[in-house]
């Protein structure tokens, strides 16, 4: 994410680039226009003038994490293995600066703290990210078959492992210091690699296609 001195940001990039930052520190619900206009030294009409409403900020909040999701997706050519190109994508993930961090705790929050918009959302800029995971997901062998259910409960324990190592590095650096924190990086990354990779070779847990 581009810092918010940049003189090479526009207003509107600003905005959203502060915007990210308080919706990934405090949730959608924790956040007022007001606030984000404050931290940035302009008035909730100026906010407003831009983007119109809180929602519309954090779907262009969302929208950009999306957009960033993609460019890090390995290409076809990347490897002739289907289990390894996908299992690079998730690497790639965890592997990102650690700044990239507060990208992470708004998915989560996204999928975890959304239960009053959920009601009456009518656009899920996740959802192409979801869709594509899901193609990449039945281009395993193993996995072409698999009902849609089956693997979106897949890709939630994935995600899940993506989502909690990047909001617990802050905490367990407070506890135990920035090298072993560096150290439990490179293991967990490597432990994550196997773990996706022995699911996507095993296939669909035996007995869940069809009930």
């Amino acid at each position: 994410m581009n810092s918010l001195s940049s003189p090479s940001l526009t207003t509107r990039e600003r905005i959203v680039a502060e915007a990210r930052t308080l919706f990934a520190e405090r949730g959608f619900y924790g956040v007022s226009i007001a606030q984000i206009a404050a931290e940035m030294g302009l008035t909730k009409q100026a906010l407003l003038h831009h983007f119109g409403t809180k929602e519309k900020l954090y779907g262009c909040v969302l929208e950009e994490i999306a957009n960033e999701l993609a460019t890090i997706r390995p290409t076809e050519d990347a490897s002739h293995d289907p289990v390894e190109r996908l299992a690079d994508y998730f690497v790639a993930m965890l592997a990102g600066d650690p700044g990239e961090n507060e990208r992470y705790r708004l998915l989560m929050r996204e999928i975890l703290d959304n239960r009053g918009r959920a009601k009456n959302a009518h656009h899920w800029f996740l959802r192409p990210f979801l869709e594509e995971l899901t193609r990449l997901m039945r281009k395993v062998p193993s996995w072409s078959e698999a009902p849609e259910e089956i693997i979106l409960a897949a890709l939630i324990q994935i995600l899940g492992a993506v989502n909690y190592h990047a909001v617990s590095r802050p905490t367990f650096g407070a506890i135990f210091g920035g090298e072993v924190v560096g150290a439990v990086d490179g293991i967990f990354i490597a432990q994550f690699r196997r773990l996706i990779e022995a699911v996507l070779r095993a296939g669909p847990v035996q007995g869940a296609i069809g009930g």
